[in-house]
Parts: C-alpha cells; structure tokens; sequence
C-alpha cells in the first residue's frame, strides 16, 4: 500500500510496510507540474503489465516494482485491485504510477486538486 501526500509543489508518494522490500522503493517525489491527472482503475490489474525490470509479481496476490511496457516505465504498488489508483506523469522517469491506497476516492482528490493548484500559481 502507499500514501500520498502533496508539499513544497510535490507529489509524494510513500511506499508503505513490506511493499518497500516487494517494489524496491520507499518514496517517490514527482513536481506536481510533472502530474497529468489520477483516476480510481480497479480493472487495471488486469491489464498487461509489461516486463518486469525489479520488483515482484505474483498474478492475484501483488504487482510492485518498476515494469516496463510500450516503451514505458510503470511503477507498480498494488495487492488490492479495490485501492489502485493510477496517476499519469509527463517528463518523469515513469509515465504512470500504479498504486493502491486505502481510499481511492480522497487520492485522486488530493491529487486533483493539488495539480489545479500548482496551475494556478
């Protein structure tokens, strides 16, 4: 699981518990500039995940790492399809983050509304 929060005009996201060791990574910081938008996608677990350059994947018990699909980098944090969220990146190592949080419908709030707020500064 992963929490996000937003400070000093940046997406953080932190890896939480034993998803730390399953994605190789604790925290990712992204300029809310860099930030397309986030939606609520329980179905994307089912979606093709690419190749899997660090991390783990065990089919229906947890996708976490970075993955490399269509020519894209993807971070992966997502045990339960119900909490994945997925954020869209633009000039950032990844183009998305997929991540499950415990309330998918706050995240994309924080999210949206802290990308209009960067617009508006």
């Amino acid at each position: 699981m992963a929490r996000l929060s937003v400070a000093d005009g940046m997406l953080i996201v932190e890896v939480e518990g034993l998803d730390k060791l399953w994605a190789l990574r604790s925290r990712l910081e992204i300029p809310l500039a860099n930030v397309r938008g986030a939606t609520a996608d329980p179905g994307i677990v089912h979606e093709w995940k690419g190749i899997r350059l660090g991390g783990t994947h065990l089919p229906g018990v947890i996708t976490a790492g970075t993955f490399r699909s269509a020519g894209e980098w993807v971070f992966w944090d997502v045990r339960n399809p119900a909490g994945a969220v997925v954020i869209e990146l633009t000039d950032e190592r990844y183009s998305r983050l997929v991540v499950e949080v415990s309330d998918p419908r706050a995240a994309v709030a924080l999210v949206e509304e802290a990308k209009r707020g960067a617009a508006a500064s």
